[in-house]
């Protein structure tokens, strides 16, 4: 995998520090979803800077002080460079479709970040700023390549249709449901049934099915299509169902059910006696499609024409595993730009502007909070040189022209890494998310002092082990 997160939720870690950065990692995927790598990438220099410091002996308090004016310059700066098309529908959409590109450069999906990136903006678009994230289902399956992946403008299923039962229903009534229908034993309370001869287990197998016939039968009479339960459904129910030609669908997956149920506009029963209060499921047409080599169940025209579902193609598990990582990352950094339409410019070059603005900040700062300041600075600094290392470049080199470039006025200069040079970050449309920058910020920030606080570290001695 490359996504950072998900290296370090992996990783099982003693050191009561690097439990401070897993988390804040973990924070960091929860709230925007991409920038993982950088926030823990921006914390480990923070601490590297402070620990120069300490050596000089100069206080942590002191230090944190420096971070702390630190990180309000550089925030004050982020808000100066960003740029806002939320007013424009047209600019917005291409900063979007820029935003997931951008995204997907650091992941597997970059060979096909195109498509990818129009399928996931087109995704959320779906959602109409409502940020229901639930309403996006993502579904693998294995076979094709990665650009044979596709957006399904309704909700897929991937399970079969009963034996018998029709395969396709148009303007269809849907229940969905939670309950046994795999009541071929005596199940109350692990009770036990004495019989005397054959006949009579023939009549305590006989009431058995009445029982699960009338079942069948009240879920029959709410006059509904299409039956869909989370739970088995065995075969004498199943040929009830086909005998009354209602679509039966089991063992629905687990969280997939309640999605599913908030598409179809459905409850979620598990009791069949009502049916004035109940809330049906529509949609406008059930049917089997197929792919690759799997048939799976379509529901499209729903009521919520949210509910969408991205079908992933790759030719093995990790690759599939990598690619929804990659997608949900998308997803959510273009949420989050929906609900936060700013929009700042990447490879390096927010980092530099930044620097450069606690860096004058620090000049005419006294005492010894200027050491600390820049030594945040430095920091910053660093994440454009670990791009560069990463790309295999000369990092000196390209650092230093670009931060003449900063002190000449020109604040759009980054890394090109495709070429290896300097470029023009704006003309060349790599474009981040302004909640994604800010964060990454301020949670490095706030772990690196979290770290720096800390004294000493006691351990417990371990417990005696009798023999």
């Amino acid at each position: 995998t490359n996504d950072g997160a998900t290296i370090l939720k992996s990783l099982y870690m003693d050191n009561p520090a690097a439990k401070i950065l897993i988390d804040m990692s973990k924070t960091q995927d929860d709230e925007v979803g991409d920038g993982t790598t950088s926030v823990t990438v921006l914390c480990g220099e923070l601490l590297r800077a402070a620990e120069k410091l300490l050596d000089q002996s100069i206080h942590p308090q002191t230090i944190i002080e420096g971070y702390r004016d630190a990180v309000k310059i550089a925030n004050a700066r982020l808000v100066e460079l960003t740029e806002d098309h939320g007013s424009n529908a047209k600019l917005f959409h291409e900063d979007l479709i820029r935003i997931a590109k951008t995204t997907l450069s650091s992941k597997i999906l970059t060979i096909e970040r195109e498509h990818f990136a129009k399928l996931c903006v087109d995704a959320v678009v779906r959602l109409h700023g409502s940020g229901n994230l639930e309403m996006i289902n993502i579904m693998k399956k294995l076979g094709g390549t990665l650009k044979d992946s596709f957006l399904e403008p309704g909700y897929l299923l991937d399970k079969r249709i009963g034996i018998g039962q029709p395969h396709s229903i148009t303007n269809a009534k849907i229940l969905v449901a939670n309950t046994p229908m795999d009541s071929d034993k005596i199940k109350i309370f692990g009770a036990k049934v004495r019989v005397e001869s054959v006949s009579q287990l023939a009549d305590v197998e006989a009431s058995e099915k009445e029982k699960m016939k009338a079942k069948c039968m009240k879920i029959i009479s709410h006059g509904v299509h299409c039956f869909i339960n989370r739970q088995l459904i065995y075969n004498y129910p199943e040929e009830i169902f086909a005998q009354h030609n209602v679509m039966a669908i089991e063992h629905a997956d687990f969280e997939g059910t309640e999605r599913l149920a908030k598409a179809l506009g459905a409850d979620v029963l598990s009791t069949f006696d009502e049916t004035a209060r109940v809330n049906y499921g529509f949609a406008e047409r059930i049917d089997e499609i197929m792919i690759g080599e799997s048939t799976v169940i379509r529901f499209s025209g729903l009521p919520r024409g949210e509910a969408c579902t991205v079908v992933l193609r790759g030719t093995s598990q990790h690759i599939l595993d990598e690619a929804e990582r990659s997608v949900h990352d998308a997803i959510c950094v273009i949420a989050q730009t929906i609900q936060e339409t700013r929009t700042v410019l990447g490879a390096g070059a927010s980092e530099m502007a930044m620097a450069m603005a606690v860096e004058e900040a620090a000049k005419i700062t006294p005492g010894k909070k200027q050491l600390a300041m820049n030594a945040f600075a430095s920091a910053l600094k660093m994440i454009p040189m670990i791009i560069a290392d990463n790309a295999g470049l000369d990092s000196s080199d390209l650092i230093t022209r670009i931060q003449a470039e900063h002190y000449k006025g020109h604040s759009t200069i980054g890394l090109n890494v495709i070429d290896g040079e300097i470029g023009d970050i704006k003309a060349l449309g790599i474009t981040e998310s302004y909640k994604v920058k800010s964060s990454v910020l301020n949670y490095a920030a706030e772990a690196a002092e979290m770290i720096l606080r800390v004294d000493d570290v006691l351990r417990a001695a371990p417990r005696q082990r009798t023999q």
